[in-house]
């Protein structure tokens, strides 16, 4: 069923989505505004009865989503990119209200999800099986993909139409039914994301959705993916919850899709146009308050350029983010915040310096922070390693080529990076040397389009979102043979 324009939650508590209805339980939780402080609306918490209406649904709408043509598929998903641009500046509020940020992340985030959709429906006529060879002359062999089942997408509230849009349209493209556990911090925005489905004709019970309060997170979690129904699961997020993701969906056999932390290092050799360089730092680092699994986290400088660049990069950032005079970032929650300066004071009292920025600085609110570049860090201080999460970069000299590898090696992360230099081989050679998904060279660490695959390696999480990689994690092989 599409929803009319009286259905959407206003400033009702936001609903779950179960077999194409809007479902309202009694018990709810307040979504407080990161940029106000202030509750803006509340929204469903599930119940264990809830997550088996959603789960029953979901394998119910399979038995008919399964043999859907790709025709059929592909007309929804183009319908929905035409929704999702109709409906652009109300999902737009929903986001930047829920998540604090400014409308030019939200429009970006919309611009992005609309492209997935447009993408992965092209691709849809080709996902297709094959004709095998079997070793006897009268035998002949058919390899079917066929889709998993239900699965369960579980996606973060830091650019939700980005990250949502994708953990659902993968699996549904191939053929399997969805439940969504959306974000606590943005349930309106996750409930917009199902809405438009359901708007371009998505039959009912193929996207259920599901949040909850915090305090239930382990128990509904856990509760989804050991139900028999779920067949696969995909989880973007930290580096944290997703090994306990992985935990409970090995103990199931369940396999299951992983988009995990990360601390992204950008190269600036001594041969690179260093304001490209400083440009792409200040942008990878501080877009959306440094709240992006890609931020750069690191900046390996050699030694020759190390003092100019540092001072295009402060120019940089006050010509983006605006310097002292402008509004500071604001940050999902106060607890960001605080580790964010908790990780300065420890560099600071080893030895590092802040180049930019002032750790201490009070703003109007405990949830906004202004960008802070800390130069001379060292294996001995925490921010070296561990996620920032926030507005927080790190300047660190290097010499040779072996020694930037090392130290841009030397992490427990390895989702995206950049390398900045005006000599392609060597460029070629770092990015061959670099242990994370993706290398790019001359642009910043933050990037991710349709066209691409998208993943980590180490702790960033495995496997693929985007591309036909990203259809093919969904689909499952079925050998038939046969005698002519």
């Amino acid at each position: 069923m599409s929803p009319s324009v009286a259905d959407r939650p206003g400033n009702s508590p936001v609903p779950f989505i179960i077999n194409g209805k809007d479902v309202h339980p009694e018990r709810t939780f307040d979504v407080v505004s990161p940029a106000t402080g202030k509750v803006i609306h509340a929204a469903a918490s599930a119940s264990e009865a809830d997550v088996r209406a959603a789960v029953d649904s979901a394998a119910a709408a399979f038995q008919k989503w399964k043999t859907a043509l790709p025709k059929t598929r592909r007309d929804i998903l183009l319908k929905a990119a035409d929704v999702m641009l109709a409906r652009n500046d109300e999902l737009r509020d929903y986001m930047s209200a829920e998540t604090g940020c400014p409308h030019k992340w939200s429009n970006r985030n919309l611009e992005i999800g609309r492209d997935f959709l447009i993408d992965v429906a092209g691709r849809l006529s080709g996902l297709e099986g094959s004709m095998a060879t079997p070793e006897h002359a009268d035998s002949g062999a058919m390899v079917l993909k066929e889709p998993f089942g239900v699965t369960l997408a579980i996606a973060p509230w830091n650019a939700p139409y980005i990250l949502g849009v994708r953990s659902v349209l993968f699996p549904l493209a191939a053929g399997n039914t969805v439940i969504l556990k959306g974000s606590e911090l943005c349930p309106r925005t996750m409930w917009g994301i199902c809405s438009v489905f359901q708007e371009a004709g998505l039959p009912d019970g193929v996207l259920n959705l599901l949040f909850h309060e915090p305090a239930n997170a382990a128990a509904i979690t856990q509760q989804l993916i050991t139900h028999p129904e779920i067949k696969k699961i995909n989880f973007t997020g930290s580096t944290g919850v997703g090994r306990i993701i992985g935990r409970l969906a090995g103990e199931q056999l369940k396999p299951v899709l992983l988009e995990l932390g990360g601390k992204a290092p950008a190269i600036v050799w001594e041969d690179a146009d260093l304001d490209n360089a400083a440009t792409h730092v200040a942008t990878g680092a501080f877009l959306n308050s440094g709240q992006i699994c890609m931020s750069t986290e690191r900046v390996l400088v050699h030694k020759s350029v190390h003092a100019e660049f540092g001072t295009k990069l402060t120019a940089a950032i006050d010509r983006i983010f605006g310097g002292a005079q402008s509004d500071p970032l604001v940050l999902i929650n106060a607890v960001s915040v605080s580790k964010n300066k908790k990780l300065l004071h420890d560099a600071v009292a080893k030895g590092a310096t802040l180049l930019y920025g002032d750790a201490n600085a009070q703003e109007s609110s405990d949830t906004r922070m202004r960008p802070v570049v800390v130069s001379g860090v060292t294996p001995e201080m925490d921010i070296y390693r561990l996620e920032s999460f926030g507005p927080t970069v790190s300047l660190l000299e290097i010499e040779t080529e072996e020694e930037a590898l090392r130290i841009a090696n030397d992490t427990e992360y390895g989702l995206s990076s950049a390398v900045f230099t005006e000599d392609l081989r060597r460029g070629l050679r770092f990015a061959r040397g670099i242990e994370t998904g993706a290398v790019h060279i001359n642009s910043m660490s933050v990037h991710d389009e349709s066209a691409l695959p998208h993943g980590g390696a180490k702790s960033s999480g495995y496997g693929r979102f985007n591309t036909a990689v990203g259809l093919e994690e969904w689909v499952r092989t079925k050998t038939v043979t046969f005698k002519w």
